[in-house]
C-alpha cells in the first residue's frame, strides 16, 4: 500500500469529536457525519466511516483524534468517547494507510496562515495546537488547572457552557486566552471548534476558524510531507 504522499493522491479525512464523527475525501462532495457520544469505541469509529464511504475511492486516511498523540498512535483514552482507542489498528481496520494527529492540531493545520499561530477549539472540550513557522506542535493544555481545582476545560466546555451560561462561559474563554497569549507569544490566535459560534465577539488578535478546516488539515498531512511534531 502507498505510503507517501502525491499530487494524484484521494485522502479521507475523519474528524473524530466527542459529539460527532465526520468524514471528507479530497476528491470533495457532501461531509458525511455520524453521532459518536460516550459509547463510540475505535472499532465502532472505523465501522461507521466504512458505512458512511462505501463506494467513495481514496488511497489513504487522516485521522483527527480527541487526545494525545505519539509516534502516529494515541497514547491516552478520549475524554468524551468510550475506551479502546489505545492499541488499536487503525490501518489494519480501515485498510488504507493511516496518519493519525491530535484533532485540533489537524484543525490547526488546515487554518494555518503563516508565522505563530495558537489554535484553540471550543467544542465538547477546548483543543488547542501550535504552528511556529510552519513546524506543528500538539498542546494538551485543556487538563491544566486553572480554577478552585479545576482545569481550563472544565471552564469553558460544553457541560459548561450549558450549566452556567453563555456569559460566564465567554468571560473564561476571553481570559483563557488572555493567558495562552501571555505565556505561549502567538502572533494570532485562531478558534474554532463548534463552539465558537456562541460567541458575538472575539478577543484581540483572534479570528474565527472553521470546523471543515479539519478536512483541510487532514489533506495537508498527505500533500505536505512534513512531520508535525508527532
Amino acid at each position: 500500500m502507498q505510503d507517501t504522499p502525491n499530487d494524484h493522491m484521494i485522502v479521507l479525512s475523519i474528524d473524530v469529536g466527542g459529539s460527532h464523527i465526520k468524514c471528507l475525501t479530497s476528491a470533495g462532495g457532501t461531509p458525511q457525519r455520524v453521532e459518536s457520544g460516550p459509547k463510540m469505541t475505535a472499532e465502532a469509529m472505523c465501522a461507521a466511516v466504512k458505512q458512511m464511504m462505501d463506494g467513495q475511492a481514496f488511497d489513504a486516511i487522516a485521522i483527527g483524534y480527541p487526545g494525545p498523540v505519539t509516534h502516529n498512535k494515541p497514547v491516552a483514552e478520549p475524554h468524551n468517547l468510550a475506551s479502546g482507542w489505545v492499541g488499536f489498528d487503525y490501518q489494519a481496520a480501515l485498510g488504507k494507510p493511516v496518519r493519525l494527529v491530535n484533532d485540533a492540531l489537524m484543525q490547526a493545520l488546515g487554518s494555518y496562515e503563516g508565522g505563530r499561530m495558537l489554535f484553540l477549539g471550543l467544542g465538547t472540550g477546548l483543543g488547542a495546537a501550535m504552528i511556529v513557522d510552519g513546524r506543528a506542535e500538539p498542546m494538551e493544555l485543556a487538563h491544566l488547572p486553572y480554577k478552585k481545582g479545576h482545569s481550563f476545560e472544565d471552564y469553558v466546555s460544553e457541560a459548561s457552557r450549558k450549566k452556567r451560561g453563555n456569559k460566564h462561559w465567554r468571560k473564561a474563554v476571553f481570559d483563557i486566552v488572555e493567558r495562552f497569549e501571555a505565556a505561549l507569544e502567538p502572533e494570532y490566535v485562531v478558534i474554532g471548534g463548534g463552539n465558537v459560534d456562541h460567541l458575538k465577539d472575539l478577543p484581540a488578535r483572534c479570528r474565527r476558524g472553521n470546523n471543515d478546516n479539519a478536512f483541510t488539515g487532514g489533506f495537508r498531512l498527505w500533500q505536505d510531507n512534513q512531520v508535525t511534531g508527532e
